[in-house]
């Protein structure tokens, strides 16, 4: 089975990256332009892995993590953060609303691939 995984970003261009980048290594891949997408794709798809920006408007990436997590569905779902952010108190919040992975833009395609595998379940 094909693992499907949800990717929300602003910015059109990453979430063609992330489109081509993970297709292209055999991942099923669904997208959201903001967090609050991001939760309305979760209520019709079944995700095996998220990946968020954190700066995005109408929902960011925090607020985000914390529903994704307060849904029993997707409470276990790995989540990984890709964002130009790198501050220490900024990777804090991430892990303490329930992040599992952090990556900071630009991201290299074999080191996002591997953090993947990594964290899959």
């Amino acid at each position: 089975m094909t693992m499907r995984i949800l990717t929300v970003d602003d910015s059109q261009t990453m979430r063609d990256m992330l489109a081509m980048t993970l297709q292209g290594a055999g991942y099923d891949v669904v997208q959201a332009e903001n967090g609050q997408e991001g939760l309305d794709v979760l209520k019709g798809a079944e995700v095996d892995l998220i990946i968020t920006d954190l700066n995005m408007p109408v929902m960011d990436g925090f607020d985000f993590i914390e529903h994704v997590r307060s849904d029993t569905q997707h409470n276990a779902t790995p989540i990984l953060i890709l964002t130009t952010e790198s501050a220490g108190e900024k990777k804090e919040r991430g892990r303490a609303a329930g992040a599992t992975g952090w990556i900071v833009k630009p991201f290299e395609p074999e080191k996002l691939l591997g953090v993947i595998r990594k964290v899959s379940p």
